[in-house]
């Protein structure tokens, strides 16, 4: 049968083909956590290599039902026999692969196996599912002969139950690329600068490049960068644009925007989604995730389909709407939503959704694949957070407790990782190793342990024991940053304090990394377009060699809109705000902050470089000055008590709310007008020289120079900048920073501050 290009462009790829038409029964995740994707393909090449010729390997495969090409790749085909087999990776015990599971990979083998069928012209073939266990590397196969009669008829089933999806979702992009061809900017003009930048992010995705766009606050950053990438993907053939950002109020910043961008009158063809963390979206967290103990799991795939075809009308889906179609088909928020990220055209959501090691939508967009844009806010950010998202520790002291009332059939297991903990290298109490590769045999007994603990919970046929569970995913997430271990990365052991110690007796293991760059290049390939875009990208060529963006990444530096006369900038000389200095200063800290008080009162934020020299200067003011209000930032601040510190900047109110450079009120937050009309920043922000970031200077340094400036100071001023941002929020804004320390003098540190600011020594 022919496989050119259907009539109307109806294609689908055999595992969305199954997935979407082949799954019953249960939401099940009590099996044991699925392999990564480097485990996958890792288990696919050990089987292949297992095969002799003529076995073929990741055969190509098409074949149409009416209007519906169905696409693909087979795993393996051996000629002679002749068999088709789709390989799995698995841990634990394959007989405890759950039936809905066994169900899918079944229909997918079926499928693939008539497509050889039709293009062999066989009669008959031998249908087989390799399991393969990565840990123990041993193969499960299970076979069955189909004939091409029987093999056709259960395709045909499953492209009828698509066609009618496909249908709708081909109207669909039409209608919403047709919208977007007429989209027009919300707002009676554009700010000044925003329409560069909406310009310059419509170009960078029309023509699938990268971009660096550094914009000062209250331009409207957001909705320029979204209506030029919305704009851009009628075009380009878009599937998806993903709205990526740090922190939460920048998720509900982009959906504010969305809104704005669309139709009020009900005829929106855009379909938005909001992605939040599965704990966030849980609605039984004392329940597990399966059918026999949480009721929104029992039954999921059977309702699915309803839930999907309402959510899909709905269109809009943030996290109150998608919660509210989940709930009325009682299936689960979290995953109702996971399985919409494949048929949404906007996907709002955190950096971790694309960046993070096991991220689903980075997974679909390379397996699918989709052409996919990405927008990037508060992208100064993402250095820090990739550096997370490839760094992993192991905590002695978990192992410790697991150890004291160790499962039964665990015990061995958990004293032979202790005991060959105990080999590894020991530095004195309170004192730290870096080390530039990875002890000998880590990587192999932590699989080993690793085997053990997935097998045990395989076993149990109750709720997982929690505490197993929870090491098994520090386990498991150790050793995928082991293994992409290199030169980006160093290894930390560090010895915790005698009282620790005793209980523990085994050092921290720590896996730190220091540059993302080499993580995340196939990121930038797979991606068709991004823009990045922040208050504080300079210097750009920091930001670039850090994340690795491609040489010819476009670059924009979009003027401040404000005059500089709204904003009073001053320096003091003659204050040290150093570590050595600090006790020295306080005195003069809390002149300089009661003076500005006094002669302009009003709300101001206070930044400090930690929480300690912030309780110094917040207890010396208070001693002063008690007529000065003040609130505080504390350490593992709870959300309620973030919004808290956050209402007390009122239209009408006074005083100083103190908080930590580079903490959560450093950046992403708007109080515009009266609700703050200056800063105090009493530090560079210069990350804490330690070991650590000793090893990152050393490293940049050698790998291109300037390792001082790229590890310390241009991090440290972005935060500098970011925080200064707070005061001035839009264009009747006025307002004063005060810059407290002798170094913000220096030429080298003035360079990097907004070339609008006219700096006045105080």
């Amino acid at each position: 049968m022919s496989t050119d290009d259907p009539p109307e462009g109806l294609r689908v790829a055999v595992r969305v083909l199954c997935a979407f038409t082949a799954q019953a029964g249960d939401l099940d995740l009590r099996f044991t956590p699925s392999p990564s994707a480097q485990d996958g393909v890792a288990g696919h090449d050990t089987v292949t290599a297992r095969r002799p010729a003529p076995w073929q390997r990741e055969l190509p495969l098409a074949s149409r039902c009416g209007d519906l090409l169905v696409q693909g790749r087979a795993d393996g085909f051996d000629p002679v026999a002749p068999r088709l087999e789709e390989i799995k990776t698995h841990r634990g015990d394959v007989a405890l692969v759950r039936g809905n599971h066994r169900a899918l990979h079944l229909a997918q083998a079926r499928v693939y196996a008539w497509m050889l069928c039709e293009q062999l012209g066989l009669a008959r073939i031998e249908v087989a599912l390799v399991y393969f266990n990565i840990d123990t590397q041993v193969e499960t196969v299970l076979v069955n002969w189909q004939t091409a009669d029987e093999l056709r008829e259960h395709f045909n089933t499953l492209c009828a139950r698509y066609l009618g999806w496909a249908r709708s979702e081909q109207a669909h992009r039409r209608a919403r690329d047709a919208q977007l061809q007429a989209l027009a900017f919300p707002f009676d003009g554009f700010r000044a600068g925003q329409r560069d930048l909406a310009v310059a992010t419509w170009r960078t995705h029309h023509h699938g490049r990268h971009l660096l766009a550094q914009a000062p606050t209250g331009i409207g950053k957001t909705v320029a960068t979204l209506f030029g990438a919305l704009k851009a993907m009628p075009a380009q053939g878009t599937d998806k644009l993903l709205y990526l950002t740090a922190k939460t109020p920048g998720r509900q910043l982009a959906l504010d925007a969305l809104r704005h961008l669309q139709p009020q009158d009900g005829t929106a063809r855009l379909r938005v989604l909001e992605r939040v963390a599965r704990e966030k979206a849980c609605e039984h967290p004392d329940k597990a995730c399966h059918g026999e103990s949480c009721p929104l799991a029992q039954g999921f795939y059977d309702r699915l389909p309803q839930a999907r075809e309402e959510a899909a009308q709905s269109a809009w889906l943030d996290r109150a709407s998608l919660r509210s179609v989940a709930l009325k088909h009682g299936v689960c928020p979290y995953y109702l939503g996971q399985d919409m990220l494949r048929w949404s055209d906007v996907v709002v959501g955190d950096f971790n959704h694309f960046f993070d090691l096991g991220a689903h939508a980075w997974a679909l967009t390379v397996g699918e694949p989709w052409r996919v844009g990405l927008l990037l806010d508060e992208a100064h950010n993402l250095i820090e957070r990739t550096r997370l998202m490839y760094s992993a520790e192991l905590d002695p002291l978990s192992l410790a407790a697991l150890r004291k009332a160790a499962p039964a059939g665990l015990k061995a297991s958990l004293d032979r990782l202790h005991r060959f903990w105990g080999t590894l290298a020991r530095p004195a109490a309170g004192a730290q190793l870096l080390l530039n590769e990875l002890p000998d045999g880590l990587v192999g007994a932590l699989q080993r342990h690793a085997a053990d603990l997935s097998e045990h919970l395989a076993q149990d046929a109750g709720a997982p024991d929690a505490r197993v569970q929870a090491w098994l995913f520090e386990v498991l997430h150790f050793v995928r940053v082991a293994e992409v271990f290199g030169d980006h990365s160093l290894v930390e052991i560090t010895q915790a304090g005698a009282a620790v110690r005793a209980r523990a007796a085994r050092a921290r293991l720590a896996i730190r990394n220091l540059v993302p760059a080499p993580h995340l290049v196939p990121r930038w390939q797979a991606a068709h377009s991004a823009t990045l875009f922040s208050a504080t990208l300079s210097p750009m060529d920091h930001t670039i060699r850090l994340l690795g963006l491609p040489s010819d990444v476009a670059r924009l530096d979009v003027p401040s809109p404000f005059d500089p006369a709204q904003l009073k900038v001053q320096v003091m000389p003659h204050l040290s705000t150093r570590f050595n200095d600090r006790a020295a200063s306080l005195d003069a800290v809390v002149a300089v902050m009661a003076a500005q008080y006094h002669a302009q009162p009003g709300n101001y934020l206070a930044f400090f470089s930690s929480f300690d020299y912030l309780q110094q200067v917040l207890a010396r003011l208070g001693l002063s000055h008690p007529d000065i209000a003040v609130w505080s930032q504390s350490r593992g601040m709870a959300e309620a008590d973030r919004d808290a510190f956050i209402a007390r900047f009122t239209a009408h109110s006074q005083g100083i709310g103190f908080a930590v450079l580079g903490g959560a009120f450093g950046e992403g937050i708007d109080l515009p007008g009266r609700r703050l009309i200056g800063a105090f920043i009493a530090t560079l922000g210069l990350p804490q020289v330690n070991p650590l970031n000793e090893a990152l200077r050393a490293r940049l340094q050698a790998g291109g120079g300037r390792g001082y400036d790229h590890a310390y100071l241009f991090p440290g001023l972005q935060k500098v900048v970011q925080a200064a941002g707070r005061v001035i929020r839009g264009p009747d804004d006025h307002g004063v920073v005060v810059l407290m320390d002798d170094r913000f003098t220096r030429p080298e540190v003035r360079a990097l501050l907004p070339p609008w600011w006219r700096i006045e020594p105080g």
